[in-house]
């Protein structure tokens, strides 16, 4: 099962985003639909309300003049708390319930406003955002809904920030054309993203990327922020520490477009306890290999010295994203392990060392010439192994420690 986030402002088109992944096949749970059901008349929900906004919110058919407290809370923060501590218990309460419900190999679109208001983003393996120009919603609020100027205002203001919702997307769309524009990109972003991902999650596949260097993007540092809050969430008190690592961790140093995040634990039994949780997040777990096959599995950076000094055990446990869109490796590594501490000490030796970073840049082109991830690992390996003693050296002699 995918569970898939979907957030986005009021009049950004959260809509019809939602309504494009039910028509590909998607389960969708919508937060709005849910939130009216546990207000309906006779409901424990309603009662609360009544109880905290007065009877004069109740309309004389029985129902909830939803609008009423919602007015209030718009305009009041302590009103606004009561709010949401009745309603968003009650509504996640109902959306597990639905999602037990749904076929183990369902796509689950959670359809969530107030996704990244309340904290939920790492919850899920992937995060949509759909947004548009804050003038382009108010003009949809104002024709389309029929809201006042000053309301629509101010529920936009009361949501969270563009800047915040771009910090938990994995994808942003932009609507600020027309309606089938917007459809077709969801389209496409079914069948090229979320349904291999979901088929991934299945068949517990992983996405390896080619030994190619790319120029350094400087969104890699934000992505990986995101994976870790992610694996966070999914490992709680059992990860002693997460970072990102590898060469993706290093400013201005151009990699292959792969992000290496280690998971720190104090055994590789608590190691093998998360493999389920990585599964739910998206990571499902490689077997344990040897140096002779090792080259095969498609190595990373630091995993070279992992197979290089490891007289061919694999000390660690290794997940990998199912996601096409973001290939991720995922290093559970021993506390204080040799392994463990380098991954920790590679990325900051190259950050302090410009000569050090231009020389592996050119073993790693020179490797990633081969067109080959056999070749490719083989000609980085030799380098590793002298870089291993050079950072040590740098370590002791600047009083390094794991930050």
């Amino acid at each position: 099962m995918l569970r898939v986030g979907l957030t986005g402002g009021i009049g950004a088109g959260k809509s019809t985003v939602s309504a494009t992944f039910a028509a590909c096949g998607a389960v969708i749970v919508d937060g709005d639909v849910i939130s009216r059901e546990v207000v309906a008349v006779g409901s424990e929900g309603l009662a609360a309300l009544v109880d905290e906004f007065g009877s004069h919110i109740i309309l004389p058919d029985g129902a909830s003049d939803r609008p009423a407290p919602a007015a209030i809370a718009f305009s009041d923060e302590d009103k606004r708390r009561a709010l949401n501590g009745i309603v968003h218990p009650l509504v996640a309460r109902r959306r597990s319930e639905l999602i037990a419900a749904a076929a183990d190999d369902a796509v689950i679109i959670e359809d969530i406003p107030l996704l990244v208001e309340s904290g939920m983003a790492p919850l899920f393996p992937l995060v949509v955002v759909v947004d548009a120009d804050v003038d382009v919603r108010l003009k949809r609020l104002i024709e389309v809904r029929g809201m006042a100027e000053a309301d629509a205002r101010a529920r936009i203001s009361a949501q969270a920030t563009e800047d915040q919702r771009r910090q938990v997307a994995d994808i942003w769309l932009d609507n600020a054309g027309t309606e089938g524009e917007l459809v077709e990109r969801v389209r496409e972003l079914w069948r090229q993203r979320i349904e291999p991902f979901s088929h991934n999650l299945a068949t517990r596949s992983r996405v390896k990327a080619p030994p190619r260097l790319v120029a350094a993007d400087p969104t890699w540092p934000d992505q990986a922020r995101r994976i870790v809050a992610r694996l966070n969430t999914a490992c709680g008190h059992r990860a002693l520490r997460i970072d990102h690592i590898g060469s993706t961790a290093v400013p201005g140093l151009d990699a292959k477009d792969v992000i290496d995040v280690q998971i720190t634990v104090a055994s590789l039994d608590v190691a093998d306890e998360l493999a389920d949780h990585l599964l739910g997040a998206g990571y499902p777990r490689a077997q344990a290999i040897t140096t002779d096959v090792a080259k095969a599995d498609g190595r990373s950076t630091d995993e070279t010295f992992d197979h290089a000094t490891d007289n061919g055990v694999w000390h660690k446990r290794f997940h990998a994203s199912a996601d096409p869109g973001r290939p991720t490796n995922i290093h559970i590594r021993v506390t204080g392990w040799p392994n463990q501490q380098f991954a920790l000490l590679f990325p900051d030796w190259l950050s302090a060392n410009p000569g050090v970073k231009v020389d592996y840049l050119a073993t790693k082109r020179i490797a990633a010439e081969h067109h080959d991830i056999d070749l490719y690992v083989e000609a980085k390996e030799p380098w590793f192994l002298d870089a291993y003693r050079r950072a040590w050296n740098w370590a002791d002699a600047t009083g390094w420690s794991p930050g």
